[in-house]
């Protein structure tokens, strides 16, 4: 068998596996594709999302669907002020056996394939920074020792960006360590009655299983053999430096309005992002469409705003749409 052929049934079979992943999704979720993709996208590239959005969207939801469409394990932190990190970590206890008092560790609700960590911004920044080391390094130390997470493994946040009394805004560090930030849109109004027809009636759907851990860790190690030209690389290279003021890449309202670009974990993800959607669409290599349609969601949150962009309401989706404008394809 041919590399091509190879490569054409390695793409049907992940786009029979996602679709009937998505249509199982379908069944509870009532549009959102966008969203419900980009939450795919980072359990493909086998990272972690950060969901945004006003009460009531369906955001918790979301996330519970597919932790049932999917035979992995799940677990629910409701992040509140008093929340320790003990909390979600887990702690030592003292047990008693056949040879006196033995020191346990019993793992908290980190210890999960799928994590959700509701309200995240609720928590206090110690608790917060509880998630950092097992977002990045797929593991926990306690004491001197050290607890591996199972694979796959991936955290997906919510948070609310209208009630932000008594809230702990995520620090640069840890946003950073989340792939993707998506904002979930309000309904339109055929969206809206299909809700209320699922929720107000007597009909319940039963979620079934469509994918395993053994095929997710699969289907990440195919995305990451998806090639990704020079130049689709180099653009997605130019992107990243034009969020930084002092480069010469960057656009009049980047210079004005940001104090700090992306760091290079934002190019790693538009780029596997990239991989993501190609595969979705049926093809085997990346493009620059595939970049251009990665930046936003990667790199909204790793912008950050100076003074002035603050104060005249400026959104880092403006600035990086100005950017994906204005940059040239080609090699400057």
């Amino acid at each position: 068998m041919s590399e091509a052929s190879e490569a054409r049934g390695e793409v049907e079979g992940f786009l029979k596996q996602i679709g009937a992943l998505r249509e199982e999704i379908g069944r509870v979720i009532v549009g959102n594709r966008e969203v419900v993709d980009g939450v795919l996208t980072c359990m493909l590239a086998g990272s972690h999302a950060l969901l945004e959005g006003v009460p009531g969207l369906g955001k918790t939801m979301l996330v519970r669907t597919l932790a049932e469409a999917v035979r992995l394990e799940f677990s629910r932190i409701q992040f509140t002020p008093d929340l320790m990190p003990a909390d979600i970590i887990g702690t030592t206890v003292i047990e008693e056996g056949e040879r006196g008092h033995v020191f346990e560790f019993r793992k908290g609700p980190v210890f999960a394939n799928i994590v959700l960590a509701d309200e995240v911004n609720r928590a206090t920044p110690k608790t917060q920074s509880a998630l950092l080391e097992a977002m990045q390094e797929h593991r926990v130390t306690v004491g001197r020792t050290t607890h591996v997470i199972p694979e796959p493994y991936f955290v997906l946040a919510t948070q609310n960006p209208l009630e932000m009394e008594g809230t702990y805004p995520l620090p640069e560090a840890q946003l950073d360590r989340f792939f993707f930030k998506l904002e979930v849109p309000f309904p339109g109004r055929e969206e809206l009655h299909a809700i209320i027809d699922r929720t107000t009636t007597g009909q319940q759907v039963e979620v079934k299983p469509v994918l395993d851990a053994q095929q997710i860790v699969a289907l990440q190690a195919l995305v990451r053999k998806v090639p990704v030209a020079r130049h689709v690389q180099d653009f997605a290279v130019r992107v990243l430096q034009a969020t930084h003021p002092d480069r010469e890449e960057a656009t009049a309202q980047v210079k004005r309005y940001v104090r700090s670009g992306g760091s290079p974990r934002g190019v790693q993800a538009i780029l596997l992002a990239s991989k993501v959607r190609a595969l979705f669409e049926g093809r085997f290599a990346a493009s620059i469409a595939d970049v251009k349609a990665s930046a936003l969601p990667a790199l909204r949150h790793r912008i950050l705003l100076s003074f002035e962009g603050e104060a005249e309401g400026i959104r880092p989706d403006q600035i990086l749409s100005e950017i994906l404008e204005e940059l040239p394809e080609g090699k400057a």
